[in-house]
């Protein structure tokens, strides 16, 4: 009873692949992290059978999170950020002066605020904008 509810959850970055034409049936992991891919396939037949194959892919994909400094959660983290300051979830905003901190709460929902330059200095509102990114993360991993 227990192999079938594991094999029925679902598994972040852990897909079954069935391919009956191609004669291909096992677990496809896929780690992202700074950027890179890392990926591999669990075959039912080398692993013996579907279960083992897939309690094989979890442990790869467990072992190469650790390997890599990546913290092991079922939520998604984004780790590159698009905006010019290098972190993310902090952007610049030229036009009002300030930094903008955006990030998703443990309920699934937007939060943001800001942190003026005027107010503060530049560095010292980015350093303030970085830790409010950082903490609002923390918190929200922290919850599941």
């Amino acid at each position: 009873m227990e192999n079938k509810k594991i094999l029925l959850e679902k598994h972040k970055d852990i897909a079954r692949i069935d391919q009956d034409i191609k004669r291909t049936h096992g677990w496809y992991v896929r780690v992202r992290y700074l950027g890179k891919t890392y990926s591999k396939f669990f075959s039912d037949r080398k692993c013996g059978g579907r279960y083992s194959s897939l309690l094989a892919a979890l442990a790869w994909r467990d072992k190469t999170e650790i390997k890599l400094g990546k913290q092991r959660t079922n939520k998604h983290i984004v780790t590159i950020s698009n905006s010019k300051t290098g972190v993310v979830g902090v952007r610049h905003n030229t036009k009002l002066n300030r930094y903008e901190v955006s990030w998703v709460t443990a309920f699934g929902k937007q939060g943001k605020t800001s942190v003026s330059i005027n107010k503060h200095g530049n560095a010292r509102a980015f350093a303030m904008a970085c830790n409010i990114r950082k903490e609002k993360e923390t918190e929200r991993l922290a919850d599941g």
